[in-house]
C-alpha cells in the first residue's frame, strides 16, 4: 500500500488543525482529496484512542462544560425526508479544567439529556479527585450531573439574562446580555468560581480553527463520522501541540499527561503506533488462557468496544 512521507501528513494535519477546509488543504499539500478524508478519519482514530488512554486521574480541581452548535449535511429546517435522523443539527458538548486549560472530554450528539449524561458520565470517570463543576443554565445538566457524580460534586449554574435582541441582529448575534446569576445546585462550591468564561473561550478557538464551524460557507461537516473525527483531531492539536499564552505551556503539559511540547510528527507517530499495535503476547498460564477464551465466548456482541463514534472510511468531508 501506499504511504504519504511523515512530513508530508504532517503537514496535511497541520493545514487541518489551523482552519484550512478539507479542498483547501487538497491543494496546498498537493494530494488528492480522497487522501485529505483517508486521513482524517485515521487521525480521528488514533486521536481519540490515544487520549482516553491517557486522560486517567487528572489533577482537575474546576471544570466548566457547554455546547457549541454546528450542522451536518443541511441546516435543521432543511433536511431531506430520507436524511432524518443523520443530518442536521449537531452539538459538541465541551468540558475544560479551569486551572490547566485542558480539555478531557468532549462528546458530539444532539442537544438532549442523553448527550450531557454522556459528556459528564465520561468526565467523571477521568478525574481523580472531587471538582467544582460550572455549566449554563440549561436544564439537561441537573439531572446529568446527580447520575454521572452523585453527590460527589460542588456543581452551580451561571444563568445569563438577556435583554430583548436587535431585529438587525437578530438573526447571527445574540441579544445583549444585561446580567447573570449564579446558582449552587448541588454540594458547596466556591461563589468566586462560578463562571464559564474558559469554556466559551474555547468555543471561540474551536470555532476559529476548526473549519466546519465557519459560518456562511460550504466547508459544514457532510458525514457526522468525519465531523467526529474532526473533532478529534482538533482537541489533540489543542491539549498537546499548543501552546496556551496564559499558561506558556501546552494544557496536557500543565495537567502533568506529558512532560514536553509535541509537534504534529508527534501525533503522526501516534497514528503509526495505532495503525501497527504490538502483537499480543500469549500469557505462559494455559489455565488464564482458557478461561479467558471461555469467557469471551459467552460475551454479548454488545459488550465490545462501541464503534458508533468512530465512523468509516467514507469520501464525504
Amino acid at each position: 500500500m501506499n504511504r504519504l512521507p511523515k512530513d508530508k501528513r504532517a503537514q496535511i494535519l497541520n493545514l487541518l488543525c489551523e482552519g484550512n477546509s478539507m479542498r483547501a488543504t487538497s491543494r496546498l499539500a498537493d494530494v488528492s482529496i480522497n487522501t485529505v478524508t483517508k486521513l482524517l478519519v485515521d487521525a480521528g482514530q488514533a486521536c481519540s484512542d490515544y487520549q482516553d488512554r491517557a486522560f486517567r486521574n487528572l489533577p482537575c480541581k474546576r471544570v466548566q462544560v457547554d455546547e457549541i452548535w454546528a450542522f451536518c449535511y443541511s441546516k435543521q429546517k432543511n433536511v431531506p425526508e430520507a436524511k432524518r435522523g443523520a443530518a442536521g443539527d449537531i452539538w459538541t458538548w465541551v468540558a475544560i479544567c479551569a486551572d490547566t486549560k485542558l480539555v478531557p472530554s468532549w462528546w458530539v450528539g444532539s442537544r438532549d439529556a442523553e448527550c450531557a449524561r454522556a459528556l459528564l458520565t465520561d468526565l467523571s470517570g477521568r478525574l481523580a479527585n472531587r471538582i467544582q463543576l460550572t455549566s449554563d443554565g440549561w436544564r439537561a445538566y441537573k439531572d446529568a450531573v446527580n447520575d454521572a457524580f452523585l453527590d460527589q460534586i460542588d456543581y452551580a449554574q451561571l444563568v445569563k439574562i438577556y435583554g430583548e435582541s436587535v431585529e438587525a441582529q437578530k438573526r447571527y448575534s445574540p441579544p445583549m446580555c444585561i446580567g447573570a446569576e449564579r446558582r449552587a445546585i448541588e454540594g458547596n462550591p466556591d461563589p468566586k468560581h462560578i463562571s464559564t468564561s474558559y469554556v466559551e473561550r474555547q468555543n471561540l478557538t474551536l470555532r476559529m480553527q476548526n473549519r466546519r464551524f465557519t459560518r456562511l460557507t460550504n466547508a459544514f461537516s457532510k458525514k457526522a463520522a468525519n465531523h467526529v473525527h474532526a473533532m478529534s483531531l482538533h482537541f489533540m492539536f489543542y491539549n498537546f501541540c499548543r501552546i496556551h499564552k496564559t499558561l506558556r505551556v501546552t494544557p496536557a503539559m500543565a495537567a502533568g499527561v506529558t512532560e514536553k511540547l509535541w509537534s504534529v510528527s508527534d501525533m503522526v507517530d501516534v497514528i503509526d503506533a495505532w495503525e501497527n499495535p504490538p502483537e499480543p503476547q500469549p500469557s505462559d498460564n494455559a489455565d488464564l488462557e482458557r478461561l479467558k477464551n471461555a469467557a469471551d465466548s459467552y460475551a454479548p456482541s454488545w459488550l465490545g468496544r462501541p464503534k458508533s463514534n468512530l465512523g468509516d472510511e467514507n469520501n464525504s468531508n
